[in-house]
């Protein structure tokens, strides 16, 4: 049994839906574990990361309109509003989705769906840097 660590960094632009899946598939393929369990984890509490549609872009806009809809931006609903007005919906909306994902590796693949992808989903207006903790384990 073996366990790698390893973190990788995503840039993001504001709102949005971010796709790491190639990053998190080029790091795997370095590793000499072939079978076992990868854990991501995103070490923030306003973005989050969700497994989602990666050939039709509407999807994530349609997403992207529903957690707006769902969760204003509007300060006078919230007592948490020291950050700016994006800060207390961002919370809410990693608490309604993830902030880890685990997910099985087989055959020096991640099991993921013909149409799936890994997203981080931020939910803060303005740039950030966000860090997401890779940790495999297996044999």
């Amino acid at each position: 049994m073996q366990q790698v660590f390893e973190e990788i960094i995503v840039k993001t632009n504001g709102q949005g839906f971010y796709n790491f899946t190639e990053n998190t598939l080029n790091w795997l393929d370095k590793q000499k574990i072939k079978n076992g369990i990868l854990n991501i984890n995103i070490l923030h509490t306003s973005a989050s990361l969700i497994i989602q549609e990666n050939a039709d872009p509407d999807v994530l806009q349609d997403l992207k309109y529903f957690f707006h809809k769902l969760v204003p931006m509007d300060t006078k609903l919230y007592t948490h509003t020291t950050e700016g007005k994006d800060d207390m919906p961002a919370h809410i909306k990693s608490t309604l989705t993830n902030t880890q994902l685990t997910l099985s590796f087989k055959n020096k693949k991640l099991v993921l769906g013909t149409w799936q992808g890994l997203y981080l989903f931020e939910h803060r207006i303005e740039k950030q840097i966000r860090t997401l903790s890779h940790h495999l384990i297996g044999d």
